[in-house]
C-alpha cells in the first residue's frame, strides 16, 4: 500500500519550532554572508540552514556537532523548521564546523542585535538599569597540553629575532626576571603544601600564564576560582536588563584579565545595542570585581550612575590620621603629631599605582605610639594611597548617603544577572567552547545569549495587570446595571424623574482611568480625585432615588 504523508501534517500546529520560524526571520543573512562565498565550485550550505542548526544546538544544550546533526535528523519538527524533507540528508557535521570558522563575528553579532530588537518591540527591555557579571567558559584544550615558554636573557635580542622571523611561527617566551619570580613562588608553595598528600605530583605544581602556554589553543588562559581546580578558560561577560532579564550585551575575553579590565568593552557594546533601539541607559550595577579607578572615571564620563562597591583594599579613613588635600599630606592626630608629606609614586607587581606618604624618623622615634603605629623595627610611618583615591572616596560617600538604595541595587544585581549566567552555563551550552581561539569564544557567547533571549521572547506574554481602579470600576458598573434593572421593574412609573441620576452615574464611570502598573503617579492622583467625586455623586443620586421611591410608595397608600 502507498501512503501520501506530508511532514507538515505530522508536526503539531503549536510546536515550538513552528513558533520560532514565525517569530525570527533570517532571510537577511543571505545579504550579510554574500561576501563569504564565491561564484564557482560546489554549492555550500545555506546560511539560514546553518544558523537554524546552531540555534537548535544551543536551545537543546548540545555542544557536539556530530550529536547535533544526529539530533536534527531524528526530529520531524526540526526537519520542518530547516525545510528538509524526510528523505533528504542534512549537512555533514564538518560543514557546520568549517562554516562557523568562515563567518566573521559581525554576522553573529547582527543576529544577536536582531533578536534584541524583537525583544524591545515586545516591551521586554526598559534600558534604565543594566546588571553586569562574568563567568569562566572552559576552553577546548587540556591542562596536560601546556608547554613551558622559552626563557630569554635579553629582550632586545628577542625583538631582533622576532623581526627576522616574522613570517615564521615564534615560540612564546618569558623574560629571565619573570621566570625567577615564578620559581620563587613555586618553591614557596611547595613548602606550604609539602605535608599534603599528592602535593608533590606534577599536576599539583603551580603553573602560570607567564611561564606556560597551550599550543592547542594559544588564546586560552590558566585561571581558577576559590575552591575550584585550575583550567584553561575564557572569560564570558554579560549585561542583563533588570526589567525582564533580557541580555543586552555579551562578549568574550581572555581569562587572565580582571573584570574591571573587561567592563569598558562590554559597556560600549551595551550602549551601542540600546542606542540602536532608541533606549537610554541610566544605571549600571556590578560587583566588587569591576571596581577600579579607571572604570569609575570611564562611567563618570559616560554619564552613567554606577552602583559598584569599592574593592576590598580601599580604606576611606586612616585611624589616627587626617588627609590634608590642599597640602597633599597626612597629619597624625596622636603623640608627636607627625606630618607625612608626599614622597613618590610606585607601581606594584600587579600594575597598581600608589602614592607614598612618609614621616620623618626623628619625629616618630620618640612617639609613645610608635610600636603600635609603625612596628618594632620600622622607625617611620608610611601610608600608601591609590592614585584614584578621590574617585574612590566620591563613590564611597555616594553609597553611604544612599545606603538603603545601594543595598537594594546589590540585591537586584544578584537576582538579575546570576540566574541568567546559571541558565546559560547549565542549559544553553555556554559551559564549554567547542572550537578554539578567542574569536570562536566570542561567537559562542553571542549564540548562547541570543538563544536565551529568543526563548524568553517566545514565552513572553505582556502582563495587563488589573489594579484596584479597574476592579472598582467593573464592580460599580455591574452594581449600577443590576440595580437599574430591579428598580425600573418595581418603580417604572416615575422613571422619567430619576433617569438623569443614572446618566450621571454612567458618565462618572467612563471618567475612571484604566490604570496599569506602569502608569505614572499623576494618573493615580487623577483617579483618586475622580473616585472621591464619584462617591459623593453616587450618594446624592442614591438619596434622590430613594426619596422619589418614598414619595411614590406614600402616594400609592393614600
Amino acid at each position: 500500500m502507498l501512503y501520501q504523508v506530508h511532514i507538515g501534517d505530522l508536526v503539531p500546529k503549536d510546536n515550538f519550532y513552528r513558533n520560532l520560524d514565525k517569530a525570527l526571520n533570517l532571510s537577511y543573512l543571505y545579504k550579510a554572508t554574500r561576501h563569504y562565498y564565491g561564484g564557482e565550485g560546489q554549492e555550500s550550505i545555506d546560511p539560514v540552514v546553518f544558523f537554524k542548526i546552531c540555534l537548535v544546538g544551543y536551545l537543546n544544550n548540545i555542544s557536539s556537532d556530530r550529536r547535533l546533526i544526529e539530533y536534527c535528523s531524528d526530529s520531524l519538527a526540526i526537519r520542518l523548521y530547516l525545510k528538509y524533507d524526510i528523505d533528504e540528508q542534512l549537512p555533514w557535521h564538518s560543514t557546520i564546523s568549517r562554516t562557523r570558522q568562515l563567518y566573521g563575528e559581525e554576522v553573529f553579532r547582527s543576529l544577536f542585535k536582531e533578536v534584541l530588537r524583537l525583544c524591545v518591540e515586545k516591551g521586554m527591555v526598559s534600558g534604565r538599569r543594566q546588571a553586569m557579571d562574568s563567568a569562566f567558559i572552559k576552553a577546548n584544550a587540556s591542562m596536560e597540553s601546556l608547554l613551558e615558554k622559552e626563557v630569554l636573557e635579553d629582550a632586545d635580542k628577542y625583538a631582533d629575532e622576532l623581526a627576522q622571523n616574522s613570517e615564521q611561527e615564534v615560540k612564546p617566551s618569558v623574560t629571565a626576571e619573570k621566570k625567577k619570580q615564578i620559581e620563587a613562588r613555586q618553591s614557596s608553595q611547595e613548602k606550604r603544601t609539602k605535608d599534603i598528600p599528592g602535593a608533590d605530583s606534577e599536576k599539583a605544581k603551580f603553573l602560570s600564564n607567564a611561564t606556560h602556554y597551550s599550543p592547542t589553543d594559544p588564546d586560552a588562559r590558566i585561571s581558577t576560582k576559590p575552591g575550584k581546580p585550575r583550567n584553561l578558560n575564557f572569560f564570558g561577560q554579560l549585561s542583563v536588563d533588570t526589567s525582564h532579564h533580557v541580555i543586552t550585551g555579551a562578549c568574550a575575553d581572555f581569562a587572565n584579565k580582571r573584570d574591571s579590565q573587561c567592563l569598558e568593552k562590554l559597556c560600549d557594546q551595551t550602549l551601542e545595542n540600546l542606542q540602536e533601539n532608541d533606549i537610554k541607559m541610566l544605571e549600571l550595577l556590578a560587583d566588587t570585581g569591576y571596581s577600579s579607578g579607571t572604570v569609575l572615571h570611564y562611567l563618570e564620563q559616560k554619564g552613567l550612575n554606577a552602583w559598584i562597591p569599592n574593592f576590598g583594599q580601599f580604606t576611606p579613613d586612616r585611624e589616627g590620621f587626617i588627609y590634608n588635600k590642599e597640602q597633599n599630606q597626612y597629619e597624625c592626630q596622636r603623640g608627636n603629631r607627625a606630618i607625612l608629606p608626599f614622597k613618590n609614586i610606585r607601581t606594584d607587581s600587579k600594575g597598581y599605582t600608589r602614592h607614598i606618604y612618609r614621616s620623618n624618623e626623628s619625629v616618630c622615634k620618640s612617639c609613645p605610639h610608635k610600636t603600635e603605629c609603625c612596628g618594632e623595627k620600622t622607625k617611620f610611618k608610611k601610608i600608601e594611597q591609590s592614585e584614584h583615591h578621590d574617585i574612590y572616596m566620591k563613590n564611597h560617600e555616594k553609597r553611604i548617603k544612599n545606603e538603603r538604595y545601594a543595598a537594594r541595587m546589590s540585591r537586584l544585581r544578584s537576582a538579575t544577572v546570576e540566574p541568567v549566567l546559571g541558565a546559560l552555563i547549565n542549559f544553553m551550552g555556554m559551559k564549554r567552547v567547542n572550537a578554539r581561539g578567542i574569536a570562536a569564544a566570542e561567537k559562542h557567547v553571542l549564540m548562547a545569549s541570543l538563544c536565551y533571549n529568543l526563548k524568553k521572547l517566545l514565552k513572553f506574554k505582556p502582563r495587563n495587570v488589573e489594579t484596584v481602579a479597574i476592579k472598582v470600576q467593573v464592580r460599580i458598573e455591574n452594581l449600577a446595571e443590576k440595580f437599574s434593572y430591579v428598580f425600573f421593574a418595581c418603580f417604572g412609573s416615575f422613571s422619567a424623574e430619576i433617569s438623569p441620576c443614572f446618566s450621571v452615574l454612567k458618565n462618572l464611570q467612563r471618567k475612571l482611568p484604566l490604570l496599569k502598573r506602569v502608569d505614572s503617579r499623576s494618573d493615580f492622583t487623577d483617579y483618586a480625585k475622580n473616585k472621591i467625586i464619584m462617591t459623593i455623586m453616587w450618594w446624592l443620586c442614591n438619596r434622590h432615588i430613594f426619596v422619589c421611591a418614598g414619595h411614590y410608595y406614600l402616594g400609592k397608600r393614600q
